[in-house]
């Protein structure tokens, strides 16, 4: 990716990520108990983050014809959803920190974490019901419907991820990974944003089915880096624990591949590994998961499997904005893809 295209992705997040920030604000004010609750619901909302999906959605209803200010209540029930995932992810991880500061169950506990996730997808619920004057009920409705169909599939996406953790899955291939990050990653990330953006400016003319293929290519390819990155990213810019994944017991594409690549004695030890508690597996299992990737290229193979979806998407945006006249909003969801696998 050019510099020059790099910086004008990077300054359209910037652009709608301030506008979303502030009228996320309304939604984030003090009330009480602020102690417990309120002051803990904007923690994760406030640390930042690159505002990716409710750019999505504000770039794709602009570029199909809708004010920004139309879209403006979904790309923030979309931030808000993202960070109650965020949060309930964080608990089921044990994760320790999050964009670059202690996660809530670190600060606060589990139970307290829990209610706070629960708690915003409720404000993101707020917004979405908030649409009914600028977009009308009908229509507010329909996008209604939109984000009940996106939650299932995420939290269903999740439950397998999970699942192959509790049982210490091994018999897995890529197929199984892609169907996953379809449902856990895919729909929330890209399906949804931009579906509901064009749903808002189309008021239901355009095909929404059509950016399902593009958001599965363009998703994938941000999933997969994002793995990468919890194993060779800059810890100064990637936010949380590197290596954290193997230490989770994550089935990333990475592992699937040492999984599938691995020698009969290396897959027991590795199968050992993986069935340890999380926080059993120490520093030594950690290294030696790390040494068989590189020994079997797992990272490499990750990486071309990623920049062949970014090329797929490229591809299906072609299709779903064939009929799209030029703006930076178009542009700015065409140049999302190349971002996606430049980021460190």
């Amino acid at each position: 990716m050019l510099p020059e295209d790099s910086a004008f992705v990077a300054g359209m997040l910037d652009e709608y990520g301030s506008r979303v920030r502030v009228a996320m604000a309304e939604y984030l004010g003090p009330r009480e108990p602020r102690r417990y609750l309120y002051n803990l619901i904007a923690d994760y909302p406030r640390r930042g983050g690159r505002m990716l999906r409710p750019s999505l959605c504000l770039a794709t209803a602009r570029a199909f014809g809708a004010s920004l200010d139309e879209a403006l209540r979904t790309a923030v029930a979309i931030e808000m959803l993202h960070n109650a995932f965020l949060v309930h992810d964080d608990v089921e991880d044990e994760s320790d920190t999050r964009r670059g500061r202690p996660t809530l169950n670190a600060l606060h506990g589990t139970p307290m974490a829990v209610n706070v996730g629960d708690a915003l997808i409720f404000v993101g619920l707020r917004a979405l019901l908030d649409n009914a004057e600028p977009l009308g009920l009908p229509l507010t409705m329909r996008v209604l419907v939109l984000a009940e169909e996106m939650v299932r599939e995420t939290v269903e996406g999740q439950s397998i991820e999970l699942g192959w953790r509790r049982d210490n899955a091994i018999h897995l291939g890529e197929s199984d990974y892609l169907n996953m990050i379809l449902k856990k990653t895919c729909w929330y990330t890209t399906i949804f944003p931009m579906r509901a953006g064009a749903l808002i400016a189309s008021r239901g003319d355009v095909n929404l089915d059509s950016f399902t293929r593009f958001g599965f290519f363009s998703g994938a390819a941000f999933q997969i880096q994002d793995d990468l990155l919890n194993l060779i990213g800059e810890p100064a810019k990637y936010g949380k624990e590197l290596n954290g994944d193997i230490q989770e017991g994550k089935r990333t594409l990475m592992l699937i591949h040492l999984l599938q690549h691995a020698s009969p004695e290396e897959k027991i030890r590795l199968t050992e590994i993986l069935s340890k508690p999380r926080f059993d597996r120490g520093a030594a299992d950690i290294a030696w998961i790390r040494d068989r990737m590189e020994a079997h290229l797992s990272i490499p193979y990750a990486q071309r499997v990623a920049h062949g979806l970014a090329g797929a998407a490229q591809h299906a945006f072609e299709e779903v904005f064939a009929n799209v006249p030029d703006s930076r909003d178009r542009r700015f969801v065409q140049g999302i893809v190349r971002w996606v696998l430049a980021r460190t």
